[in-house]
């Protein structure tokens, strides 16, 4: 059996809803039920900060877990003035997670259309 230091899933989303996207409260309420449905421990609250100018301005979610941290950017505009509703999320644990969870917490919170996956394991 191989031991892993780290597990990473990566998610690229585009046509997720701009309302969801774009509220605070919601990206906070996904960030705690997330939490719990993977069975992760929270170090403090989550950060979710809007900032950037132009296509780069979104909310990002910054949640430290015991075992590492949960992060996202979300993207409202392409820099166009076409509303995209794009967003890039990493979850990284040394405690392995059940990737379909977080993955059916995304869609359910977020609404996107599709996305496209990366999971490592890691190891030095």
């Amino acid at each position: 059996m191989s031991t892993y230091w780290g597990y990473h899933l990566c998610i690229n989303a585009r046509g997720a809803s701009l309302a969801a996207i774009s509220d605070a409260d919601n990206i906070e309420k996904f960030t705690k039920d997330l939490v719990k449905r993977i069975d992760m421990i929270a170090y403090g609250e989550p950060q979710i900060v809007h900032f950037g100018s132009g296509n780069k301005a979104g909310y990002t979610l910054i949640q430290l877990i015991e075992t590492s941290n949960i992060s996202a950017h979300f993207v409202e505009d392409d820099g166009y003035g076409t509303k995209t509703g794009s967003y890039y999320f990493d979850c990284f644990s040394c405690k392995p997670f059940d990737i379909n969870e977080v993955i059916k917490c995304c869609r359910e919170y977020f609404k996107n259309e599709s996305e496209q996956l990366s999971y490592m394991t890691r190891q030095a």
